[in-house]
């Protein structure tokens, strides 16, 4: 039985390694965090995702999971590990990767391959870590394979899309992308593999996130622009998409997540030619600061400290995930003005931007109540309940998810990001 060593056992990693163990394929999880591979050893995962505590049990029951803190030998080695932003360049941090090859180092064989998962600036697998791997005297593409597959897949439908998106490998031979064709063909369709270089590899996940944020940000200023007009801009974009050619996204508070939030500035930093790009990410990372002045035109100027709510600090709804949230930037920039903050995200288990605190606790006393992430959970508020709590009855929605007549109803006054009718 082949047998792979998956290097980071995160949001992807870890699926990753468990639809391999289920398919035929012994699998070490190697993780530097302690408290994760012990967790996984009991079959207890450390992040919430739909199916996952079902495809750990499966992978248990088979022996075919184990889970390590150091590398092992294998036949396939899979790089999955974070590659965060250096926000002060605005360029890729691949420190994480580098490590991941330096830790495969003394166990790399000849006929070995290596496969990276993690988002990469372009040209990154034939230069940067082409180098690093071959510090172990072995050559890539003669004497090991080294192959670029970019993980697709979104939080809370990781696993499904997982096995049913289509799948992208480029390596640096032919020889070595067949080779990680036959690989993932354990559980992705073959009709859904598509074979290419590493380069390309690279740049095509790159592509589809920066063709989201630059949609997204063309609806956050259709939305800023809907406040001047006076009009709607849910039932503009509505109407607009109505066109058969025409998908316009929603507006919010801004972008987060550990893709879209991120990954155009890998693009950026290899090319002279991305301003459309850079306007883009301008626009998405204003959005906390419209919020904000939102929040304060809702306020008006006679409360000198008011206690604000948030609710969500998740990136995007139903999901327990804070990377790269715009809830964050909103904290910060409100504090600075004075802004008292109590936060509520019943889908997350701690944030670093501060205590995550019951509803009830966390609306007492409010005078604006800030709706951040778009989870279900939120739509099924009784605002009766809470219109008892708060001090002023204030709400902004930059979601448009809640219901907004029932709240009317309870005597709130309703402000929703992109409507000014």
């Amino acid at each position: 039985m082949e047998k792979v060593c998956v290097l980071g056992l995160g949001y992807i990693g870890l699926p990753t390694a468990l639809l391999f163990a289920t398919h035929n394929t012994k699998v070490v999880g190697v993780d530097i965090n302690s408290d994760v591979v012990n967790s996984l050893k009991k079959g207890i995962p450390h992040f919430e995702e739909k199916g996952l505590p079902e495809l750990l049990k499966e992978a248990l029951d088979k022996k075919t999971f184990e889970t390590s803190t150091e590398v092992v030998e294998a036949d396939v080695f899979i790089i999955c590990v974070q590659t965060p932003l250096d926000k002060e360049y605005h360029v890729a941090d691949l420190e994480f990767v580098v490590l991941g090859c330096e830790m495969i180092i003394p166990y790399l064989k000849k006929g070995n391959m290596v496969i990276i998962e993690s988002t990469i600036s372009p040209g990154s697998s034939e230069n940067l870590f082409r180098k690093t791997l071959e510090k172990s005297g072995l050559k890539a593409g003669k004497d090991f394979y080294l192959v670029h597959t970019p993980e697709r897949a979104i939080p809370g439908n990781t696993i499904y899309e997982m096995i049913n998106n289509h799948r992208i490998i480029g390596g640096l031979t032919k020889e070595g992308t067949e080779k990680a064709r036959k690989l993932y063909e354990k559980f992705v369709p073959k009709n859904k593999i598509h074979c290419t270089d590493a380069k390309t590899a690279e740049i095509v996940k790159l592509m589809e996130n920066t063709y989201r944020d630059l949609n997204i940000a063309l609806a956050n200023e259709f939305a800023i622009m809907s406040e001047e007009l006076g009009i709607d801009v849910w039932e503009t974009i509505k109407y607009a998409n109505f066109h058969p050619r025409v998908d316009i996204l929603k507006p919010g508070p801004g972008v987060g997540g550990h893709c879209i939030a991120i990954d155009p500035w890998f693009l950026v930093e290899t090319t002279l030619n991305a301003q459309l790009i850079q306007m883009a990410r301008s626009i998405n990372d204003s959005m906390p600061y419209y919020t904000l002045r939102l929040t304060k035109q809702i306020l008006g100027s006679e409360i000198e400290f008011p206690m604000i709510t948030i609710l969500g600090v998740a990136y995007k709804g139903n999901v327990d995930d804070t990377r790269e949230t715009p809830a964050l930037k909103y904290i910060h920039l409100a504090e600075k003005y004075g802004m008292q903050i109590k936060i509520h995200d019943p889908l997350c288990k701690e944030f670093d931007g501060g205590e995550l605190l019951p509803l009830e606790e966390a609306v007492k006393d409010s005078d604006c109540i800030v709706v951040i992430t778009d989870h279900d959970v939120f739509k099924e508020l009784d605002p009766a309940k809470i219109a008892k709590l708060v001090k002023q009855k204030n709400v902004l929605d930059t979601r448009n998810v809640l219901d907004h007549e029932k709240w009317r109803k309870e005597g709130f006054k309703i402000k929703i990001l992109g409507d000014n009718k």
